[in-house]
Formats: C-alpha cells, sequence, structure tokens
C-alpha cells in the first residue's frame, strides 16, 4: 500500500466542497468514509468527485493532495479525464451526421486516404471499436516514443497504415488509433480543430470548461503519481504533446463532466436518438453482443441501465457513471495510475445511492419462504415439502442441530432482506439474502427450483459486514 506519510496532514482535513450540499449529513458523512478510505488503503493521493441525484449535482468535493505545489484542495480543478473523452468525440460525429456533413455509414476511405482497410472500415467502426486498426497504446506505461511530441497524422502513419488486426467487424478490440482517426475526419467535416468544434457545440452550451490536456499541466493543476510496484508515490514525467488527441485529450473537473452526465439523463442538448445511438451495443458479423456503443460502455445491471466509461492517462485514472433511468451518476477522477482507487469509489457510490432492484411476485414468494425456513431452523424444525431432494440430502439431523444450536441464541434478527438481484445459475435462481443483527450480520444463500418452487439450497454464513 501507498504509505500515508506522502500527505502533510489527514485527507479528510484536505476536503474541500463546491456547490450546494443536497446531500443529508449521513449521506455527506458516508461518503467522506467511502473516499478517505479508499484513498488510504490504495495509497492514491488525490479524488475529486460529484454525485449526480434527481438529474441535479447534489455533491462535488475533493479529497487528498492534487499536487506537489498546491497548497490546498479545489473541487474545480481540472483532471485529465483520458478515455471518457471519447464519448465526446463521437458525439461530434453524430452532431456532424446530423448537420448532413457526413455519415457514420460513410468508409474511412472517403475521407482519409491511406488507412488499412480503409475501403472497409465504416466511420461508426471507428467509434464502436470494431475497425481492425491496431491500438497504438495497449500500455498501461509511458512508452520512449511518449517523450517526444506526435501530430494526429504521425500516429496515423505509424499505427493506421498497418495490416488489419481483423476484418471490420468481426471482433471488438480497443482502439485509441480508431479514435485517432475518427477525429481526423471530424476535423474535416467540420472545417475546424475537434476541440473547437466541441466547445461549440457542447461545452459552451453546458458551461462545462474543458481544456487540452496538455495544456492542463504546471503548478496550478492537480499532478499525476505512479509507483513501482509498492514502492514510494513519485509524480509522473507528463507525455509530451499529443499523444492522446481524440481518443482522450480532455480535462476538466468533476462538476463540469457531471454536467454532460445530466444531459445525457435529460436528453438534452444532443437529439434524443443521438443519445440513443450512443447508448445502444453494437454486435458483431456473427451476431454477438460487444456490451459497447459509440463511446460508452452500456449494460444492465440488477434491472439498472448503466453507462460506463474508465479513463487512463499518465498519472491519472478516472471514472464515469450514469444510471439514466435512476437519475444518478457518479464521477470519480484521480491522479495516480497506480491503483484501482476510482473504480472502487464509484462502485461503492453505487452501492450507496441506487435504488435496490425492484422486487418482482417470485422475488417477494421467495423471500417470505426464505425467512420462514429461516425461522424453521432457528427452532430446530423443517417442513421437508419446502425442499428439493437435494437439500433434504443435505439437512440432515446434525445440520439441523447445528443451525438451532448456533442460530437460536442470536434471537429474532432486525433485518432480513435480499442482496441484489436474481440469477441463474444451473436451472436454478439464486437468490442471496443479509440478515442482520445488532452485534453480526449473516448472508443467506438460496437456489430456487423455479418448475416447483422449492429449495435447492439454503446455506447461511458469517458476513464481513
Amino acid at each position: 500500500m501507498k504509505p500515508l506519510s506522502l500527505f502533510a496532514l489527514p485527507l479528510i482535513l484536505f476536503a474541500t466542497p463546491v456547490l450546494a450540499q443536497d446531500l443529508t449529513a449521513a449521506e455527506t458523512a458516508k461518503v467522506d468514509a467511502i473516499v478517505n478510505d479508499t484513498l488510504a488503503k490504495t495509497g492514491v493521493p488525490s479524488a475529486s468527485i460529484a454525485i449526480v441525484r434527481d438529474g441535479k449535482i447534489a455533491l462535488a468535493k475533493a479529497y487528498g493532495k492534487q499536487s506537489e505545489t498546491l497548497s490546498d484542495t479545489q473541487a474545480d480543478r481540472p483532471y485529465q479525464i483520458a478515455s471518457i473523452s471519447k464519448q465526446f468525440t463521437a458525439a461530434a460525429l453524430l452532431l456532424l451526421e446530423d448537420e448532413g456533413k457526413l455519415s457514420l455509414d460513410d468508409t474511412v476511405a472517403k475521407w482519409l486516404p491511406g488507412i488499412s482497410g480503409g475501403d472497409k472500415i465504416k466511420l461508426r467502426q471507428l467509434l464502436s471499436h470494431t475497425s481492425g486498426l491496431q491500438d497504438y497504446w495497449p500500455q498501461d506505461y509511458s512508452f520512449a516514443a511518449m517523450a517526444k511530441p506526435v501530430t494526429p497524422q504521425g500516429i496515423v502513419d505509424r499505427w493506421a497504415k498497418k495490416p488489419l488486426d481483423f476484418e471490420p467487424g468481426a471482433q471488438w478490440q480497443y482502439s485509441n488509433t480508431g479514435y485517432v482517426v475518427a477525429g481526423l475526419i471530424a476535423e474535416k467535416a467540420a472545417g475546424k480543430p475537434l476541440l473547437a468544434y466541441l466547445q461549440e457545440k457542447i461545452f459552451k452550451p453546458l458551461g462545462i470548461k474543458a481544456i487540452d490536456q496538455d495544456k492542463a499541466i504546471g503548478p496550478a493543476f492537480p499532478q499525476g503519481y505512479g509507483r513501482f510496484a509498492l514502492g514510494p508515490v513519485r509524480p509522473e514525467t507528463p507525455p509530451a504533446a499529443g499523444w492522446l488527441y481524440a481518443a482522450g485529450e480532455l480535462s476538466m473537473s468533476a462538476a463540469d463532466l457531471a454536467k454532460w452526465d445530466i444531459a445525457r439523463i435529460n436528453r438534452s442538448l444532443l437529439p434524443a436518438d443521438d443519445w440513443e445511438a450512443q447508448e445502444t451495443t453494437v454486435k458483431l458479423t456473427d451476431g454477438k453482443d460487444t456490451g459497447y456503443g459509440l463511446g460508452v460502455f452500456a449494460q444492465t445491471r440488477d434491472g439498472h441501465l448503466r453507462i460506463e466509461h474508465s479513463g487512463e492517462a499518465v498519472g491519472f485514472i478516472s471514472e464515469n457513471v450514469v444510471y439514466p433511468n435512476d437519475k444518478l451518476a457518479f464521477v470519480v477522477l484521480t491522479n495516480s495510475w497506480s491503483a484501482g482507487a476510482a473504480a472502487q469509489i464509484a462502485g461503492k457510490l453505487a452501492a450507496t445511492f441506487l435504488p435496490a432492484p425492484a422486487a418482482t411476485g417470485d422475488d417477494a414468494r421467495a423471500a417470505a419462504k426464505a425467512r420462514l425456513v429461516f425461522d424453521q431452523l432457528r427452532g430446530g424444525v423443517l417442513d421437508r415439502s419446502l425442499l428439493t431432494e437435494d437439500a433434504n440430502y443435505y439437512f440432515t439431523p446434525t445440520a439441523i442441530a447445528d443451525y438451532r444450536a448456533s442460530l437460536s441464541p442470536l434471537g429474532d434478527p432486525q433485518s432480513f432482506a435480499a442482496r441484489g438481484g436474481s440469477a441463474l445459475r444451473g436451472g436454478f435462481v439464486i437468490r442471496g439474502y443479509t440478515i442482520k443483527y445488532a452485534d453480526r450480520a449473516l448472508n443467506l444463500s438460496t437456489f430456487f427450483d423455479p418448475a416447483s418452487g422449492k429449495i435447492e439450497q439454503f446455506l447461511v454464513t458469517p458476513s464481513g459486514q
């Protein structure tokens, strides 16, 4: 773990809020605990977060040490968001299509000569990572060439003219190169630099202050950090100019990125069909779903639509997760690329604020049956008609006696609640429950036979809560 001696003061003393806090005091304390604990355990110097609830920014706050030169911590400072920028590049092409200046079904060759497979690759395949163009930066470190400045054309000449890794549309493979090509095409169609087009069409209308990450370097900006294995935390040397371009060139604050998330939730600024196009996952030529749309991952978890993308720049990792139907979003920007604090914090925030999946009638009946069997076992009796043949085999007299001896002294639980949604495995419906007492918690794992409604598995284990 990264040594806490990196900090001059405890992390909590650096936490500085911006904007009105719409969270309760208890919720804010929970967020503080999540962020500070994760930073301490991972050794990441700082995090800047924004929480969107009910389609509004409920909290924007920064924690920890943002650089060697900044004496305080401010939530309005821009972090390098890296590949989260890809959704803005994709939005630019969608808007240019709306303007009739290009079509996502155009081939690359129509716009740029000399690209491998350019006569077969469609623009939408650049945006969905299905083009076959080789990624120019798959490493999680700065490679030698990054010490010298590069132009988008320089990246194209070195990587986009290699043989394709696969036929366009046949596979999904993350490719920063494809986004550099897409950015060059966007500039040709728009007749201006990509960032200028984004400023005009997206950032200024939304009140977002976005800058080129190559200019977000120096004593006034958050600094990137790294470490070798479990060694000391060290400031990273930024790459030379030009290396991220349309694949990840943006820097902005967490609150500014949250404004974009709010536009996604409200289906504002962009036409509704553009948002839908960006979030519709692409299928390969064999019919397999990639789980990726145009610049974002899209999936449904426990009944919640989740639009997500992370970003990695030299010394920075960011995470942006939007739940459009729940009007929730979580932005987490961190200044170290040596630990996964950003994703960990975002996941814990989602677990805290995301509504539990709505229970179906089957879920409610299953929960009632699970509680009934639990209470029976506490009392040392068991209605075996509720169990399958295998479950009856499992519950020997010894098992029932041990359940009674260990559970009965605990008394009545304070709560008995479903944990997450249901899932299928081996022909059974899996459901989990958390059983809480004043001084402990238990986990209950159940398998239900969907045909008979009988219980195939009923296992009580200690919980780490």
